[in-house]
């Protein structure tokens, strides 16, 4: 009897202890739930909404204009607009809407569309503006609000929310160039949400919102902070970013690309195309090359060989060390600016 009452005593301690699991769970939720409405009304004026006209030919070489739309967020008081560079990039004239009902007419100030991050300027006064956070300090599970302009949805921006499902992803979309360092979340993202900010919950912006796998459900992509600020700072001042290149075209060596490809290794970045008059045809880099290593270094695939070719200027000759049908070369291009 003293055993059932031992296991009676220790299921009731078991259910207290999941009882108060759960109401610190559910404090918690409804903390953050009550939080989403104040963070929202805090950064709502501050997220714009941006259309663009573009000229465009038909196949009887006709021009006609076509529509743009995207989000973007303003970076300080004095009108500087945070965007993706595919949603201003060819503008004739950029458009920007606030939340109050103010539009301007806005001027690029510069983009990078190496990183898809462009910068705008608007004159204007009493103009509010977002704070970028420390996207290093994102745990996955974290909640995140995104804000943006989706599918020509008239009445102001959507609010949508969701969770860090990810940190640290690659991908690739059509057209553009490879995107690092990406934070995934479940937060619906679509069509016209690109450039809009990705919130944490003391309402700093995390992210900017920038693609969405279409084939999928509840994946979207947003461009960290960690590689917007130094990227802000450089268009700000420069409004360009420079970066050395080997004029290559190349793809992450993955299992599969190894397997694909009958290469030895698992690691590395293999040379798909190699463009005319670069550097890296003047250094004797063909398609089907491997690169292994930058100045020493290993490189275990394309977002480190795009690290390491960060830490070197244009015009400055670095050792590659390439593999190349069963033979390891070493090679010596002189680093060109990357168009």
């Amino acid at each position: 009897m003293r055993h059932w009452s031992f296991i009676g005593v220790v299921v009731l301690a078991g259910a207290a202890m999941l009882a108060s699991v759960t109401d610190a769970e559910s404090r918690t939720h409804d903390a953050g739930s009550s939080l989403v409405p104040r963070i929202v009304a805090r950064a709502l004026p501050a997220v714009v909404s941006i259309t663009t006209r573009r000229i465009e030919y038909d196949q009887f070489n006709q021009p006609a204009s076509t529509r743009g739309l995207g989000s973007g967020f303003l970076l300080d008081r004095s009108g500087h607009v945070l965007t993706n560079t595919h949603v201003v990039e060819g503008a004739e004239e950029i458009k920007v809407a606030l939340t109050d009902g103010r539009v301007f007419r806005a001027a690029l100030v510069g983009a990078d569309r190496f990183t898809d991050l462009a910068v705008l300027k608007i004159e204007g006064r009493g103009l509010p503006a977002l704070r970028l956070g420390a996207s290093s300090k994102l745990a996955v599970g974290e909640t995140v609000v995104a804000i943006g302009s989706p599918l020509w949805i008239e009445g102001g921006p959507t609010v949508t929310v969701g969770v860090v499902s990810a940190l640290g992803r690659s991908m690739e979309q059509p057209g553009l160039p490879m995107l690092h360092n990406l934070i995934q979340t479940d937060a619906a993202i679509n069509p016209g949400n690109s450039g809009g900010p990705l919130l944490n919950l003391r309402g700093e912006v995390v992210g900017i919102n920038t693609a969405v796998i279409a084939s999928a459900h509840g994946i979207g992509f947003a461009i960290s902070t960690g590689t917007i600020k130094p990227i802000v700072r450089t268009l700000l001042a420069h409004g360009r970013v420079v970066r050395a290149s080997l004029d290559v075209v190349a793809v992450s060596v993955t299992p599969q690309v190894a397997y694909a490809n009958e290469l030895p290794m698992e690691r590395g970045a293999l040379v798909v195309r190699v463009e005319p008059g670069g550097a890296g045809e003047a250094a004797g880099l063909q398609a089907g090359d491997v690169i292994t290593a930058i100045a020493g270094k290993p490189v275990r695939d394309l977002h480190h060989l795009h690290e390491a070719l960060s830490r070197h200027r244009v015009g400055a000759a670095i050792e590659i060390s390439v593999w190349r049908e069963g033979q390891a070369l070493t090679l010596q291009p002189v680093l060109r600016e990357e168009l």
